[in-house]
């Protein structure tokens, strides 16, 4: 997929065309092409070891490619670029802290790396709900607001291109929510985010458009919408396993599939409709739920891992 520059005539923010990367005999990243148009927020999925920390890190520039063209806001990432590196932010799974300085301590080091203002470090622990842990050392911190200090550490200077990588990971669903609305602030702020996540839910709804990646390849690339689209028109009902037998849930017309799920049976099937008569008539609709196709049916389907 090939993408023009912008209205206001600037580069995408990220271009890669035909690139690789091999170590040995495994090619991790396996002629991958795509653009990543500015303010875009543009999810990276895909299972452990499929090339995605690879590529995230080709295109921060902490690793060379073999082969194919990387650009990023129209600069080439490496040689480590100098002039780029401030318009970079980056947060990832094992970020480094200064452990012995306190939260607001550590975030205004990293401002004054940058040099960046000195309010910056107070806008940004707000920004990631850590006001009230300003004075804790890093050290004595808990998993997740370690994780909410090292995404601060990559906002904290302004940067106009952010790569996260897992960055809900450690966080509890309250917080993860709370992060969404600071990553869609961020968007409607003009920044564009590339973004990796094992949360198919949070791709759905937060990602503009996301590329599956599997074996060091892009899969598929579009709107999490059209993915789901193309995925078919399944639904799924969930009906109380005390309810209804496997055996007879099997027979019922329009049925597909019958799998467990918990205490539920998960019925398969391309038409609702039939199956949902049938259900009543044969064990009631009460409890009984219905779901469609999401991002994580296709994610599923076309990373082999049904």
């Amino acid at each position: 997929m090939t993408d023009t520059d912008d209205p206001a005539g600037q580069p995408p923010a990220v271009r890669l065309a035909a690139v690789r990367k091999s170590y040995g005999d495994v090619r991790a990243v396996d002629e991958v092409s795509f653009t990543v148009r500015r303010g875009e927020f543009f999810g990276l999925l895909g299972p452990n070891g499929a090339g995605k920390t690879t590529l995230i890190e080709i295109m921060e520039g902490l690793r060379e490619a073999d082969g194919g063209t990387v650009e990023v806001l129209g600069r080439r990432p490496w040689p480590r670029d100098p002039e780029l590196l401030p318009r970079l932010g980056v947060q990832t799974q094992s970020s480094a802290f200064f452990v012995r300085l306190t939260a607001y301590e550590h975030l205004k080091t990293m401002a004054a790396l940058y040099r960046a203002e000195r309010a910056a470090a107070d806008r940004t622990l707000a920004l990631v709900g850590l006001t009230e842990q300003a004075g804790v050392r890093v050290e004595n911190l808990s998993g997740g607001q370690r994780q909410r200090l090292a995404i601060a550490s990559a906002l904290v200077h302004g940067p106009e291109l952010i790569f996260l990588d897992e960055p809900t990971a450690a966080l509890d669903p309250q917080a993860r929510r709370a992060l969404w609305e600071v990553l869609r602030d961020l968007k409607r702020a003009g920044r564009t985010i590339v973004y990796t996540t094992h949360h198919l839910d949070e791709a759905e709804a937060l990602c503009d458009r996301v590329a599956i990646v599997n074996h060091g390849r892009v899969t598929a690339l579009d709107t999490p919408g059209r993915l789901v689209a193309r995925g078919g028109s399944a639904v799924w009902l969930l009906v109380p396993a005390e309810r209804l037998s496997e055996e007879d849930a099997r027979v019922l017309p329009g049925v597909t599939e019958v799998t467990r799920e918990s205490d539920a049976l998960v019925l398969r099937t391309e038409d609702a409709g039939p199956v949902l008569a049938a259900v009543e008539k044969a064990a009631g609709l009460h409890g009984v739920r219905t779901r469609t196709a999401s991002l994580e049916d296709v994610y599923l389907q076309l990373t082999g891992q049904d």
